[in-house]
């Protein structure tokens, strides 16, 4: 037997609903970090620190962030 259902609503009545915490302060500073970053205002090893204290991804994830930032910089510059 197979059961399917189907709920509509908003992902802020999911979070709600499954009693998650709203993270939408810490996400809106993450990405005024990362543009700042990207134009030049905030240095790239301060979001970087930030980076691996909220989401570890080892030496292989950082790398690929370091180029992006280095690219953006070199582009800008």
């Amino acid at each position: 037997m197979k059961i399917n259902v189907e709920v509509d609503c908003t992902p802020e009545e999911a979070r709600r609903v499954m009693g998650l915490p709203d993270f939408t302060p810490v996400h809106e500073k993450y990405i005024a970090m990362l543009t700042d970053s990207m134009d030049g205002v905030v240095a790239p090893d301060m979001l970087e620190n930030v980076m691996k204290s909220w989401a570890p991804m080892g030496d292989a994830g950082m790398n690929l962030w370091r180029k992006m930032f280095e690219s953006s910089t070199k582009s800008s510059g």
